[in-house]
């Protein structure tokens, strides 16, 4: 059996990072690593990267910089650039920073013990293709023990959306879907092992179109067919696109009750010709009566979304817009951000809006999102939910975890434990979590 190494992972941005950083560590098992929370004991550190926000490139080389000294102490310890980032910059990474010893993109990962052998030897490698096979047919089967209620599972990868400020397409490529038996083996693994609610993942979930039995199946198909599995109490997905909310998805959300009432269905803007320079292709109008007939399946249906303010060429009245449509929507929840060009994309060749303008434009929208989230908060009071529990909170005999609606909930419960799935009235709230007492309780 291989030497045991120690491997520590520092993940950034979304939740596929965070399925993907797993699997990783999962692979590398296969070569003797165990991973560490403690850096400096590692023999190898594994930066699994996110390529969406403005300087992204930079705070990774910045976090790389930081690692020179622990590099100079310990002249073994392997160091790897690993997702969009690096399959953004590639062999720019090794130039930059010859302390590098690996690079692997986000859809040759299954190559990393490869790479890691490679390292130990003295070679440095760089893996950016969009490799024929499936990097999940050549991953190892997931671990038997978990020790948490809720997991991610990666369905589908890649955007063919390419709208105008997004990088997606060009570090993740094309839109590809995993079949449809491999994701429900997967999800049973992971429901013997102790988990109780599956968030399927993809950069464009709802296109999913995985190869199953008697042709493709749509992601609504999947959830139907992964809400049969007995333990299985909760499901969700994101994230989601508006184009791709087809009729059987409406449909399953007002018929499924494993299926969670918490849609992320991102709208980024009002404006009707800002979406258009957006390459977004739906209109303004178009969301909003998708709402309504999403609400419609599912009247309880809590809303996320996400926003960029000060897009290039964005007025005033076009904020505006975007405004009207949140204050008509009404969200439990959303992301905002002021417009950052990402290189490459068609939208970074413009003129951007004045940087104290869009400093305004997102105060203001995100104080209308706060008096929303603390309205759906507020009236939380008095009703009761569903809670799955997933850790201690702060105080003793206090336990957390998740509404149906995704809200953090806290209970005093002693006898609770991580995976109980409970009742509970909600007796207060607070900006970013529930109070509540467990019904019957």
């Amino acid at each position: 059996m291989a030497d045991t190494k120690k491997l520590f992972i520092k993940t950034y941005g979304c939740q596929m990072n965070v399925y993907d950083s797993e699997r990783m560590a999962e692979a590398m098992g296969t070569e003797g690593y165990v991973t560490t929370e403690v850096m400096e004991e590692a023999d190898m550190v594994l930066l699994n990267t996110c390529h969406i926000r403005e300087k992204a490139a930079e705070k990774v080389y910045s976090d790389l910089g930081r690692l020179k000294p622990l590099k100079a102490e310990k002249p073994n310890l392997k160091v790897g650039v690993a997702g969009c980032v690096a399959q953004a910059e590639g062999e720019e990474i090794l130039r930059r920073m010859p302390l590098v010893d690996l690079v692997v993109g986000p859809q040759s990962y299954h190559r990393l013990p490869a790479m890691a052998k490679a390292a130990e030897a003295g070679e440095k490698t760089v893996d950016t293709d969009f490799p024929e096979e499936d990097k999940f047919d050549h991953l190892p089967d997931r671990p038997k023990a978990t020790i948490r209620p809720t997991a991610f599972l990666t369905v589908q990868e890649g955007c063919d959306k390419f709208c105008a400020f997004c990088v997606v397409p060009y570090t993740r490529g094309a839109e590809v879907s995993r079949p449809a038996e491999r994701i429900m083996a997967e999800a049973r693994g992971l429901v013997e092992k102790g988990v109780r609610e599956i968030t399927l993942l993809g950069q464009n979930v709802n296109a999913y179109h995985g190869a199953g039995a008697e042709g493709d199946w749509t992601l609504a198909r999947l959830v139907r067919a992964l809400a049969k599995i007995d333990g299985l109490d909760r499901i969700r997905y994101t994230t989601s696109h508006p184009n791709d909310m087809g009729d059987d998805l409406i449909a399953a959300h007002g018929e499924e009750p494993k299926l969670m009432p918490y849609l992320h269905l991102p709208v980024q803007s009002g404006s009707d010709r800002i979406l258009k320079a957006m390459n977004r292709k739906h209109k303004a109008e178009d969301y909003l009566r998708l709402i309504e007939r999403i609400r419609a399946a599912r009247p309880d249906m809590m809303m996320s979304g996400d926003f960029i303010v000060g897009f290039p060429g964005e007025t005033d009245a076009e904020f505006e817009a975007t405004l009207d449509l949140i204050r008509a929507v009404k969200y439990g929840m959303a992301y905002s951000f002021k417009y950052s060009a990402r290189p490459g994309t068609p939208a970074a060749e413009k003129t951007p809006v004045a940087a104290e303008v869009a400093d305004v434009r997102l105060q203001t929208l995100q104080a209308l999102i706060t008096e929303q989230q603390r309205a759906a908060q507020d009236a939380m009071v008095g009703r009761e939910v569903s809670v799955l529990f997933e850790k201690p909170g702060r105080l003793a005999g206090q336990m957390v975890g998740k509404s149906d609606y995704l809200q953090a909930v806290h209970v005093a419960a002693p006898d609770l434990r991580a995976g109980d799935l409970a009742r509970v009235r909600i007796t207060g709230t607070a900006p970013n979590s529930l109070a509540g007492v467990l019904v019957g309780g």
